[in-house]
């Protein structure tokens, strides 16, 4: 048995936490049964937003005549697209696992982490024993229980990112964010989108006035089944086919390939936290206090495991906390995290931070609405975003920021003067109004809309 002073489970976010201990003289082991750099790195955030590059270029030569130039795309290199995305990230992971490989403190374990008695891991054929550990094992993939899904050969969001060949026509069960950026990517390139909601609208987490509308711009491009439910699915002849109920009715919808996209569960249930007292609640989420605490004394989650947030920038956000709190235990930080936004990278963009309306009137919350659209700035009128639009959610008393949501170009870069405003300002729209903004910028966009 080798004792650590921490034992980190996880190399995304988790990996900087192990740094900055070792690097503070704590003598570390960092366990990853995967590629190093997490779920973001490999598999999430960072390929998919390469390969969405690639259809938002198609995207802009297939417009080029809205603005009297006269282009055409000549041929999609599929291959070339996925290679220079996977060869990119996997030369990223590679270089990080050869880095640690060599290092000293963290010591790099690679392999499945398992509790196997109290502070006690066994990862291969050790046993590790540590004072205080990081659970940061991150999610995988939902697999529901469908009539026949366990019987083909379906893809999940992994597998999406790395076809080899691109599918004729693609059937996308789900309507969240990952459904909607790899919906675009594949329908941009050509592929015949067949979408499956359960749902009235697609994108039901965000504010209902963005869902609606990007679900009315979507079922232009696509094939939208909403308020559907998948009765079963089989496969016959190479082909897929979903059986579908809608409003009482069957369809049975046929392609070529399979794209199983509803959420994803913690790995919680593959490390035996029982055997360490770590309570997980009814989803299989690590519970965790303010502090990053879970139920046992000296252990700490972050990241998806623990289902605060299931974004990477907030599991960077965790991690500096977490540092803090291992470190300093006499000087423990709860994790603030106001102003906590996100982004779906699909076209339009979306992002948002802070209430929706219907949060807001489930919690009869009072509140006042300013609204501007892209097209009714200069710059929105130049790039001709006709569906874009800002919106704002306000206290009417105290002017605070309660909630904004953008939709339309660049949305992912335009919420950040909102986030600024919330995190380090007066957190009222009035840092916004006050605020001199360039003549014509599209930010000028989230001036006008702050104006209420």
């Amino acid at each position: 048995m080798r004792q650590f002073d921490l034992i980190v489970i996880g190399s995304g976010s988790g990996l900087d936490v192990a740094v900055a201990a070792a690097n503070s003289g704590l003598k570390v082991a960092i366990i990853e049964k995967e590629k190093m750099g997490g779920t973001c790195l490999n598999r999430g955030c960072i390929p998919s937003k390469m390969l969405i590059h690639s259809a938002n270029v198609i995207d802009t030569v297939k417009t080029a005549g809205i603005f009297g130039v006269k282009a055409r795309i000549t041929g999609i290199d599929f291959s070339s697209i996925i290679k220079r995305a996977t060869s990119l990230v996997d030369k990223e992971s590679q270089g990080i696992e050869s880095s640690y490989k060599m290092s000293d403190n963290p010591v790099l374990y690679k392999g499945e982490a398992k509790f196997i008695g109290f502070k006690t891991i066994k990862v291969n054929d050790e046993i590790l024993k540590a004072d205080k550990i990081l659970i940061a094992a991150g999610s995988r993939p939902s697999i529901p229980n469908i009539e026949g899904l366990d019987k083909i050969d379906y893809l999940t969001s992994t597998d999406a990112l790395r076809l080899k060949k691109q599918p004729r026509v693609m059937t996308i069960l789900g309507g969240g964010y990952i459904a909607a950026e790899l919906s675009y990517f594949y329908g941009t390139l050509g592929t015949k989108i067949n979408l499956i909601q359960r749902s009235s609208w697609l994108l039901t987490k965000e504010d209902d006035e963005i869902a609606k509308k990007y679900t009315e711009i979507v079922k232009k491009k696509y094939n939208v089944f909403l308020d559907s439910e998948i009765v079963r699915i089989y496969k016959k002849n190479g082909k897929f086919f979903t059986v579908i109920k809608t409003r009482n009715k069957k369809k049975t919808i046929k392609s070529d390939n399979l794209l199983v996209v509803l959420g994803v569960v913690p790995n919680s249930d593959i490390l035996n936290l029982e055997k360490t007292n770590v309570k997980t609640d009814e989803k299989g989420f690590v519970i965790t206090n303010e502090y990053l605490e879970t139920t046992t004394d000296g252990i700490f989650a972050l990241g998806d495991i623990a289902g605060n947030f299931m974004f990477k920038h907030s599991a960077n956000l965790e991690a500096e906390y977490a540092v803090n709190n291992i470190i300093n235990s006499k000087n423990k930080k709860k994790v603030d995290y106001t102003a906590m936004p996100h982004a779906i990278f699909t076209n339009p963009e979306i992002a948002g931070v802070g209430h929706t309306e219907q949060s807001l009137k489930e919690k009869k919350i009072e509140y006042i609405v300013g609204k501007h659209r892209y097209i009714h700035t200069g710059m929105g009128m130049a790039i001709e975003d006709k569906d874009g639009f800002v919106k704002f959610l306000v206290d009417k008393k105290t002017r605070k920021i309660l909630g904004c949501h953008i939709m339309g170009t660049d949305a992912s870069t335009l919420i950040h003067e909102v986030l600024i405003a919330m995190k380090s300002g007066s957190g009222t729209v009035d840092d916004i109004i006050k605020t001199v903004h360039i003549h014509p910028a599209l930010s000028e966009v989230v001036q006008r809309a702050s104006v209420v």
